[in-house]
């Protein structure tokens, strides 16, 4: 709660202060926003040790069938929850047609043009590259992705498939290949049984430590929050004038949202477990609180983590599906892909067909799926999904004045959707692992768990 109380206090704040006074220099925003960047670097130290550890203690705890069983449950409920978002953004976009009439003044930053210079074959196959790395531990800073350059001495300007390119290291943490790793590595110690478990237990005690400094960071999240929230909404021009030119497009992406958070995933998460979700995303306030402030689902994932094990779910389940889902289910940025990639198409005019919505909607599913395993993800995976249209790179620019108020709201849905799928995977899971709990259990362990089975009964 605390936490949802300084995302608020962060949000006056930050209103408070950019209506007194004059505008802020960038180093002036520096001074507000450090304590934020501070909280934001301790969760982001915490994600790689945090996430190959989760997932190969968790794997490693299980037989083969039981991580299988778990790994197609929670991607079978993130394919799921991924389609019925895109279709959502899909139907809204064209019901409510957000692009006709729209007044729109395009932002043209040096990001946005490097960004558009990509093919789709060069970032889908970048995405299998870094899924297969080359090098582990280059993998925790470094992501690969090809790079084009355009010879500017030949004339007439050659289309971009003829371009030069290279390969290059970005900073950021190949999070698909830790994942890779991870589970594979987790499959390994799980076959190797009892030779394994020295690596077992190292694996599943780094885990644990990880968690306890995640304890530790919890107590200062209302805080950074609130700073990273108040810097934020003072750096900005105007949020008035924004949302007045995208109004329409900023609308039709909250409600896509809101839907699919509160309606579809409400409706998936009752189906497989006869129960309304809404208690448990009570209990996930300050989790979600803090993927508003922070805007990054993989920096939430040391909380989300805590929450869920303080909720008395499973941790083989939780240490697994988090991570997984944290990396592939971006349910939110594939339905706000869909919505903004044919409320451009309307605001250029353009025509589109049936066929170019069932594009749209494979393309932004898969490009959501791979999103972080790319370098500036949302910009390179919103050309992807331009392309398919039809439409020019560059045309990103007319909606990143509300790229970063939309990506907090979507990251929150992410989590949200997470933690909801890791749930409905533990309660599908629950008779399962009991099984293998009485299989490996000792004769007086299954005396407790006899108890506490007839204890849950009742």
């Amino acid at each position: 709660m605390a936490t949802v109380i300084g995302v608020f206090v962060g949000g006056l704040v930050g209103f408070i202060i950019k209506n007194s006074t004059g505008e802020w220099t960038k180093r002036e925003i520096m001074y507000i926003s450090f304590p934020g960047e501070i909280f934001l670097r301790m969760l982001k130290c915490l994600i790689v040790p945090l996430l190959v550890s989760s997932i190969t203690s968790a794997i490693g705890g299980l037989d083969l069938s039981m991580s299988s069983k778990i790994a197609t449950r929670a991607i079978t409920y993130y394919f799921v929850t991924t389609i019925s978002a895109v279709i959502l953004g899909i139907c809204l976009v064209t019901t409510i047609r957000p692009g006709q009439g729209a007044k729109i003044v395009e932002t043209r930053t040096e990001t946005i043009d490097k960004a558009s210079k990509v093919l789709t074959p060069d970032t889908l196959m970048d995405l299998v590259r870094n899924m297969f790395t080359d090098n582990i531990i280059q993998s925790t800073m470094f992501q690969h992705r090809t790079e084009l350059f355009e010879n500017t001495t030949i004339s007439p300007a050659l289309p971009m498939e003829n371009w030069e390119f290279k390969s290059a290291q970005r900073e950021g943490s190949n999070v698909l290949g830790l994942v890779m790793f991870s589970v594979i590595l987790g499959t390994t110690i799980g076959r190797m049984r009892e030779k394994g478990k020295l690596l077992q237990d190292f694996f599943t005690t780094l885990s644990e430590a990880m968690m306890t400094i995640t304890s530790w960071v919890i107590w200062i999240s209302p805080l950074g929050v609130a700073f990273l929230i108040a810097a934020k909404i003072i750096e900005m021009e105007s949020i008035a004038a924004t949302i007045q030119s995208l109004g329409w497009y900023f609308i039709t992406v909250m409600i896509g949202l809101f839907l699919h958070g509160f309606g579809t995933i409400a409706l998936i998460f009752f189906l497989g477990t006869h129960k309304l979700p809404y208690r448990y995303i009570a209990k996930l306030s300050q989790v979600l609180a803090t993927a508003f402030g922070t805007g990054s689902s993989s920096a939430t994932m040391p909380l989300t983590i805590k929450c869920l094990d303080n909720m008395g779910i499973d941790p083989r389940v939780t240490r697994f599906v988090i991570p997984v889902g944290a990396t592939i289910n971006m349910d939110g940025t594939a339905l706000y892909e869909a919505v903004a990639a044919l409320f451009i198409a309307q605001y250029r005019e353009m025509s589109y067909s049936f066929g170019t919505i069932v594009a749209v909607s494979i393309t932004a599913t898969a490009a959501s799926i791979g999103a972080a395993g790319i370098p500036q993800a949302g910009l390179v995976t919103m050309v992807m999904v331009l392309d398919t249209v039809g439409l020019e790179p560059k045309d990103v620019s007319l909606i990143i004045a509300v790229d970063w108020l939309l990506d907090r709201f979507r990251t929150t849905i992410n989590v949200m959707c997470d933690a909801l799928g890791t749930i409905l995977v533990n309660h599908l899971s629950k008779n399962d692992l009991a099984s293998v709990d009485r299989l490996n259990a000792e004769p007086h362990e299954l005396l407790e768990l006899g108890a506490n089975a007839h204890e849950m009964k009742e």
